[in-house]
């Protein structure tokens, strides 16, 4: 088979290799996949460079998140199981966590419901709270992890407000559904979300980013409101001041979603069941902003650690294409 391989860790663009290989054995309770589409996410490119928190030894395929299908045609979305990663032909992965791909959606669209919307999902509703009618603000609302995020934010009820870096970025997020869209590179983001909720702020903030992005969420947020911390895409790991969040009477929520595959495996699935509902009746469907053939996989890594790209770019094999 051809998989990519990272034999350093560097930018996904020196590092990754396609290679001649044989497909990886599976464990005890794990299944091989013949992967059918690989979604492409951040931890992938963290991974080539060595600073995911999970470190696979030498070499390794990253890609942790497909869409694949089972010896006996099932097609399933699965996380494989590292060194043995997505970007390949075959992966492994543990068969007690693999999920039905939604009939609605393709091979591209269902390797990108998994993570994205699943940590949106916990994000807004188990951690957060959020309720009809409250206004939600999304940093980087055109990417992988905003645009599940709006989506979702508009499922529930909420008034979705999104900020992202760019015109073309901005019209994507106006084409996801946002009520407000702020351009951070033309905007000042604080003063345009106080003007956009006449002072108040937003009461769920949902921030991928951090760095500057979480300073802009501390100055905006609602009496009583909830700030998520998803990621650092930007960086830099902001240290918050907890007298502020004490004087304004906020709280900072953490998410690290891969933890409840271990401490309530029932709420994956769970909420993998309210997806596929909503997929089915149209309310989520993963934007697909590109999707590229096995061979170009490295450099659509290397394009979503450079921020360049909106939405998920899906590496999808000749058969399902």
């Amino acid at each position: 088979m051809q998989a990519w391989h990272v034999h350093e860790n560097g930018e996904p663009s020196e590092v990754m290799r396609l290679e001649q290989a044989e497909p990886p054995t599976p464990g005890e309770g794990q299944v091989l996949l013949r992967v059918r589409a690989a979604n492409i996410n951040f931890p992938d490119a963290l991974l080539c460079r060595g600073q995911y928190q999970v470190r696979p030894p030498l070499p390794f395929t990253p890609g942790v998140e497909i869409c694949g299908e089972t010896e006996d045609g099932r097609r399933v979305i699965a996380n494989p199981a590292l060194p043995h990663g997505g970007f390949a032909e075959y992966a492994v992965a543990d068969s007690v966590a693999l999920l039905p791909a939604p009939d609605a959606l393709d091979d591209a669209e269902a390797a990108a419901l998994h993570i994205g919307y699943q940590t949106g999902w916990f994000g807004l509703h188990r951690r957060a709270a959020l309720q009809a009618g409250e206004t939600l603000l999304v940093h980087a609302a055109a990417g992988g992890v905003g645009s599940a995020a709006v989506q979702l934010g508009k499922a529930a009820g909420a008034t979705v407000i999104g900020v992202v870096g760019g015109s073309a970025k901005a019209a994507v997020a106006e084409d996801l559904g946002c009520d407000v869209v702020i351009d951070r590179r033309s905007e000042d983001v604080v003063a345009a979300v106080k003007e956009a909720t006449g002072g108040r702020g937003a009461d769920v903030i949902y921030d991928p980013v951090g760095g500057e992005a979480y300073t802009q969420s501390a100055k905006t947020v609602a009496f009583e409101g909830r700030i998520v911390v998803v990621g650092f895409a930007g960086g830099t790991i902001p240290s918050p001041a907890l007298n502020h969040a004490l004087v304004k009477n906020y709280s900072i929520l953490g998410l690290h979603w891969g933890l409840y595959n271990t401490k309530n495996p029932k709420l994956v699935r769970r909420c993998h069941e309210e997806l596929t509902e909503l997929a089915a009746r149209g309310a989520i469907k993963p934007l697909v902003s590109e999707r590229v053939p096995l061979g170009e996989a490295a450099a659509a890594v290397q394009r979503v650690a450079d921020g360049l790209t909106t939405g998920r770019i899906a590496v999808v094999m000749e058969e399902s294409a």
